[in-house]
């Protein structure tokens, strides 16, 4: 009977050996890789620079697929691995972008893209050195996911309320050959923008997912910037700026609001009024008040959530202007203004 049973055993082992092992083969023939985002605030300035003279832009084949319908399918060179992808959400522009490295400049000349292209208005590509760049132009702005198996790379496309809880738009003003109010060689859109750079290092420690209508020196319309935060219906929009006035003695810190817009419980005037006080106490300065935007504000009037302008000091005043280049002042100003998110959202959770 002992026998019988070690026979019996061995046998048992046998199979289950035969079975781990056609898992692991099955799993290595079905390997499945989740890529990572990367949103268009943490790819470098320079990654946006294409040489278009060298590099012709190509239209994309798509085809109806046929069971991977809520995905779209791009499908990539054999081998390619997670390493060989880069993929970048530049949603200021609607666009996302996945460049493959190691294809052959006529690989999606002879392969078509397929399944579900609802979101995506038209694609290109170009060739790039030893890569191949896809860019998908969208219909709107989006989040996505995407998965890796078998030399296909499938992407869906989720609004961003669909992904993410805590929604803010962070604006610098000005930028690119908009230098905004100058007084003596200091620019504006070098403050704003510098501001927005240290509050986003704050943010970035948060579950608070922010977009950014820019993160180095370009100037997205008012229209684009306006779009952004309608689109993605985000929480609230905060856009930087600084001040001026006629009279050099003036200074301190005042906030713009949409009168026209009211929005019961947190709105507007509640978002500049927390702006205000919490910046004004990091920089321990004066309170200028609340004020509705003029006509000529666009975003500010035109944007449909609760919407604020910070305007973080008087450039014109000469002693605010000093403290309106120094970094740690600037590292004071995010800080209040990253106090003051923080402030709504506990509010929002009681």
């Amino acid at each position: 009977m002992q026998h019988d049973l070690m026979k019996k055993m061995a046998v048992f082992c046998s199979i289950l050996c035969i079975a781990a092992m056609g898992c692991i083969l099955y799993l290595s023939a079905n390997k499945v890789i989740t890529i990572s985002d990367v949103a268009q605030d943490e790819v470098l300035k320079t990654e946006k620079i294409t040489e278009k003279k060298e590099n012709e832009e190509h239209i994309l084949t798509f085809i109806l697929g046929k069971s991977d319908t809520s995905y779209l399918r791009i499908p990539l060179p054999e081998g390619c691995k997670a390493d060989d992808i880069a993929i970048e959400n530049h949603y200021m522009d609607q666009e996302l972008c996945i460049v493959v490295k190691g294809a052959e400049e006529t690989f999606y000349v002879d392969n078509a893209i397929s399944g579900n292209r609802q979101m995506v208005r038209e694609g290109k590509w170009e060739a790039l050195k030893d890569e191949i760049k896809l860019i998908f132009r969208l219909t709107g702005i989006f989040e996505y996911r995407t998965i890796l198996e078998n030399n296909n790379l499938y992407v869906s496309f989720l609004s961003p309320k669909e992904v993410y809880d805590k929604i803010v738009v962070i604006d610098p003003a000005c930028g690119g050959g908009n230098d905004g109010l100058v007084v003596e060689g200091i620019r504006e859109k070098d403050i704003t923008l510098e501001i927005a750079q240290k509050l986003k290092e704050k943010l970035d420690k948060t579950d608070i997912k922010v977009y950014y209508t820019r993160m180095d020196d370009v100037n997205p319309g008012e229209k684009e910037r306006v779009f952004l935060a309608n689109e993605i219906r985000a929480d609230m929009y905060i856009r930087i700026q600084v001040d001026s006035c006629e009279d050099a003695g003036v200074y301190g810190t005042t906030t713009v609001y949409n009168g026209d817009y009211f929005i019961p419980g947190f709105g507007s005037v509640e978002l500049a009024d927390t702006l205000e006080r919490e910046v004004v106490t990091s920089i321990k300065g004066k309170a200028l008040g609340l004020s509705e935007a003029q006509t000529e504000e666009y975003a500010i009037r035109n944007i449909t959530i609760p919407a604020a302008a910070v305007k973080v000091g008087c450039i014109t005043n000469r002693q605010e202007a000093s403290l309106l280049v120094r970094e740690e002042y600037q590292e004071r100003i995010a800080d209040g203004i990253y106090n003051a998110i923080l402030k709504i959202y506990e509010g929002a959770d009681k």
